[in-house]
């Protein structure tokens, strides 16, 4: 498999198997994923990886509070504007869409969300942290190195979803998983095998190179 066609395969998986991943699959992903660049090469990226009865020990914290906690960044702009506001409508409605969900059942949509907290089934959970003293250039780099994680797990034949959700657990996650006070939470990511669902057939728009992309000085 080549880079181009690990990118084209690469989904958001929401459903997986309960088949495991093992410790040594992780740190092999983990080892290949640190030849990410970063500025100054500070390789800002910390990671911690949850299974067993430590995953399940979080999955158990986030049904008991749906509504976590507030959060220490904003995932998204208060109010957002096209063409931004309109890609993020899309990708609701086409997700929703694949597991029969209408925009009025307020209480299936919110069910679904839900699911964010116990990972989509995966039998594995990454969490990706930086030093809260860095800037937005190292936030980048972080970005970088989660991109990198996902395409090697398409490569290994596993299946990711990065989970900004779990921005929303910041005391949470710090309690559990042990984060000194200069450390936050930036994402989750559920890792496993892609289960059979139609929520998996979910791939979600792009819009054209020359909506975004202004190309000058060539012949």
């Amino acid at each position: 498999m080549n880079v181009a066609e690990a990118v084209e395969q690469r989904i958001s998986v929401r459903s997986f198997k309960s088949d495991p991943v093992t410790k040594q699959q992780v740190v092999r992903l983990l080892e290949k994923a640190a030849r990410t660049p970063s500025g100054g090469n500070l390789q800002p990226w910390r990671v911690y990886v949850l299974a067993g009865a430590a995953l399940d020990e979080l999955k158990g914290r986030a049904t008991a509070n749906p509504l976590g906690e507030p959060p220490e960044y904003q995932v998204y702009p208060a109010s957002l504007w096209d063409p931004y506001r309109r890609r993020r409508w899309e990708c609701g409605e086409d997700l929703y869409t694949t597991i029969g969900i209408p925009r009025e059942d307020r209480a299936g949509r919110l069910q679904q969300l839900a699911q964010n907290g116990q990972l989509f089934g995966a039998p594995v959970g990454l969490f990706f942290c930086l030093d809260r003293r860095l800037g937005p250039p190292q936030w980048a780099d972080l970005g970088m190195f989660i991109q990198t994680v996902m395409l090697l797990a398409v490569e290994d034949g596993l299946s990711t979803c990065a989970q900004e959700y779990w921005s929303r657990y910041p005391r949470t996650l710090a309690d559990l998983l042990g984060l000194p006070v200069e450390e936050m939470v930036f994402c989750g990511m559920a890792l496993g095998y892609a289960d059979e669902h139609p929520i998996n057939t979910l791939k979600t728009r792009r819009d054209p190179v020359s909506d975004w992309t202004a190309l000058r000085g060539f012949n």
